[in-house]
């Protein structure tokens, strides 16, 4: 992963946690927000470099946090002990197959609000937990696991549109006959 797909990356982190804070797509119908930067975290562990998943989870746990009620970074060491789980694991993962891809997503969609809880627990903060957080966390679970793949088709096109492409043809045809001897 080069550095525009790092931007890319990082400004669809942006544009994702303003939609999700401006807009409550599923928090009317379900009762809880799905959280879009798991999946980015997902696709940035298994597509990119390292450098790739710690700005992701930096840049985006500081956007999430400052739109939230959680204290500034509190976010951030989720991210990327999730990230950097995916990544040091990423050889041994099936990163083209959609099952992965979904599996990988609502892991990383319940793990990370569950550590992040578990680190305001350690911080002193007295979160709002209760029998309706476990909905909440079934509905961001199935909701990063639904995403995930869709991050990567969105990633795809992207780079289908913006990125090099090396030509694909050569300029010999296999079934040229190439004569060798006297002239």
């Amino acid at each position: 992963m080069n550095w525009f797909n790092t931007i890319l990356l990082l400004l669809t982190a942006f544009v994702a946690v303003f939609m999700q804070s401006a807009f409550g797509f599923t928090r009317p119908l379900l009762g809880a927000q799905v959280d879009l930067l798991p999946p980015l975290v997902v696709y940035a562990s298994l597509t990119g470099k390292l450098t790739s998943v710690a700005l992701l989870a930096a840049w985006g746990g500081l956007c999430f946090d400052s739109l939230s009620a959680n204290p500034p970074g509190v976010s951030v060491l989720p991210l990327f002990a999730v990230g950097f789980v995916i990544y040091l694991k990423r050889g041994l993962i099936l990163r083209d197959q959609f099952t992965a891809r979904f599996v990988l997503g609502a892991l990383a969609g319940a793990g990370v609000p569950v550590l992040t809880v578990l680190l305001l627990l350690s911080l002193g903060q007295r979160p709002l937990l209760g029998w309706g957080s476990l909905w909440q966390l079934v509905v961001m679970s199935l909701g990063g696991g639904i995403l995930t793949p869709v991050i990567f088709w969105f990633f795809d096109l992207l780079h289908r549109a913006f990125a090099y492409r090396p030509a694909a043809q050569t300029s010999f045809r296999p079934d040229r006959e190439i004569r060798r001897g006297k002239i």
